[in-house]
């Protein structure tokens, strides 16, 4: 219900900003509903830029459902203290996911705590996952160096240091490989869904997509470069439902023995 009523209550927003927009001629609350982005006071009032807007809206509206409806009813499976605490940073790192277009002011904090807010499931995501991940430590190692450098890099920058480029694409191309070897063991491991790996391959591949996208339509305004930007929240997606999924209802078994097939005799 309150997954509902906020999902519910962020459409119903998202519906009259849109009508505020093309009555009074002013882009700034429909703007910040969608965008999340100051707003381009030279962005012309027209139906197809409200349109965009509110296309761009829709893929937030459906994290918001996804990330807060929970886990589906029902008697949960045993938890072992390893899968509490790898859910609980699951959580964090979503709900980070979802407060984070919000402070697009300060940027360099928002890099540096969604790095931090990942750290904790390069640490836990290993245990959990068993033998469905090869090379556990290696893989932690890998994650460290991602979202560690990420970290690193920032801080050097307040004292005026600067990491090398050449160090900057290692931590990149670290990350994007922690993610691909966490996926292929979710997507061994049958507590996880397919659709939620997905989710998880779609919030990877987003990036490379949405940037050259962005670029390409920076010479129509900003308005279509921002928007380009808003499935980013398909990793939030991920986040969430692999959270959900750990508190899945156990399979309840069938109260009938399975019927023998007899053979036809010859």
């Amino acid at each position: 219900m309150p997954a509902l009523f906020l999902t519910g209550f962020y459409l119903a927003a998202l519906a009259v900003a849109a009508v505020i927009t093309l009555t009074s001629g002013d882009l700034g609350t429909l703007w910040r509903l969608t965008l999340f982005t100051p707003v381009d006071e030279s962005t012309p009032v027209t139906l197809p830029n409200v349109l965009v807007m509110v296309v761009a809206g829709l893929p937030f509206a459906w994290a918001l459902w996804q990330c807060l409806r929970g886990p589906l009813a029902g008697p949960p499976p045993e938890q072992d203290r390893a899968v509490r605490w790898l859910r609980i940073a699951l959580y964090f790192a979503a709900a980070y996911g979802l407060v984070s277009p919000f402070l697009h002011n300060w940027l360099g904090a928002t890099v540096i705590l969604g790095a931090v807010s990942m750290v904790p499931l390069v640490v836990l995501f290993p245990p959990v996952l068993g033998s469905s991940l090869r090379h556990p430590g290696h893989v932690r190692a890998v994650g460290l160096l991602s979202y560690g450098g990420v970290v690193a890099y920032f801080v050097l920058g307040l004292f005026g240091l600067r990491m090398p480029d050449w160090l900057a694409l290692v931590c990149a191309g670290a990350g994007l490989l922690w993610m691909i070897l966490i996926l292929r063991a979710q997507r061994r491991d049958d507590r996880w869904q397919r659709s939620t790996v997905r989710y998880g391959i779609a919030g990877l591949l987003v990036p490379f997509v949405s940037m050259p996208v962005a670029w390409l339509l920076a010479g129509l305004g900003n308005i279509y470069a921002d928007a380009a930007a808003a499935l980013n929240v398909l990793a939030t997606i991920w986040l969430a439902r692999s959270a959900h999924e750990l508190a899945a209802p156990r399979a309840e078994p069938s109260p009938f023995p399975p019927v023998p097939v007899q053979q036809p005799s010859t």
